[in-house]
């Protein structure tokens, strides 16, 4: 019998034993991989969160728990909202699963806004598990990320790669307020008259508000007389408007005005009103 050892072996594209690019795409990185190639071919930062988040437990094995969260934040400080979607981390729409709309995902984005669900430019906000978090400005230049700290409610901040200092502990995740300030929940006062103590912290809280034009962040801490259960803000023209709760907000009852300025004032300012 006469063997043909030098026939070159078909492949799925053809002959030549060269395998075909999807195919190869595939086989390293699977659905998500051959979903957002056409972005992963163009952003480094896509390519290296693929390989962060896809293959996590490889991840943790070699270099463990702390050094593959400190990769994750340090990734995402540096990500776009495509590079997340193409990750397959969660999304606004659903936190539990990757993209599925990469067709309409992966365009660009029409105008800066916030961005929820199939649109072009993906969404503003991104999820790894339930300990870390990312969301973006509306015209995608900042990013906030925040990290559930093991064991414990409060967790730690990072916008634009900084992490944000504060003497009490942070709620998990926040909202941008335009393309200027972040804003999000922290522990309230232990020695504040209405304040009561459970599995998810205390009753009465208060307000980090990060300022991205300064670099810096104030904290806003309740009155004994304000009884701020679910805290607030909204950016109306010049002013930051603080509301106690939900109710507080749909009656546009704002316990505070905060004024935006050149820095913080506090002299010449009318009853119940800051400057900012």
């Amino acid at each position: 019998m006469k063997w043909r050892w030098n026939r070159k072996r078909r492949t799925q594209k053809g002959f030549g034993g060269a395998e075909a690019p999807e195919s190869r795409v595939l086989r390293h990185w699977g659905l998500q991989g051959v979903a957002w190639w056409p972005w992963l071919r163009r952003s480094p930062v896509a390519v290296d969160l693929l390989a962060w988040w896809g293959h996590g437990e490889a991840y943790r094995a070699l270099v463990g728990e702390d050094a593959y969260r400190e990769r994750g934040r340090e990734l995402l400080s540096r990500a776009s909202p495509r590079d997340c979607a193409a990750a397959g981390m969660g999304c606004e729409r659903r936190i539990d699963r990757a993209c599925r709309t990469p067709e309409i995902c992966a365009l660009e984005p029409a105008a800066p806004a916030r961005r929820e669900g199939p649109m072009p430019g993906a969404c503003s906000g991104f999820y790894g598990d339930t300990w870390l978090r990312v969301r973006f400005s509306p015209d995608d230049r900042h990013r906030a990320v925040s990290c559930r700290e093991d064991e414990k409610w409060a967790s730690r901040l990072w916008v634009d790669g900084v992490q944000v200092e504060a003497e009490v502990a942070l709620d998990f995740g926040g909202y941008w307020l335009g393309n200027r300030f972040y804003v999000v929940q922290a522990m309230g006062p232990h020695d504040h008259p209405m304040q009561s103590w459970g599995p998810g912290g205390g009753a009465i809280a208060s307000l980090l508000i990060h300022d991205i034009d300064r670099g810096a962040s104030h904290l806003l801490v309740p009155e004994d007389t304000e009884a701020w259960t679910d805290p607030l803000v909204v950016l109306t023209g010049d002013e930051l408007r603080v509301y106690a709760d939900r109710a507080a907000h749909d009656a546009d009852e704002p316990g505070r005005v905060l004024r935006l300025g050149e820095a913080v004032v506090d002299d010449g300012t009318e009853p119940g009103t800051d400057g900012y």
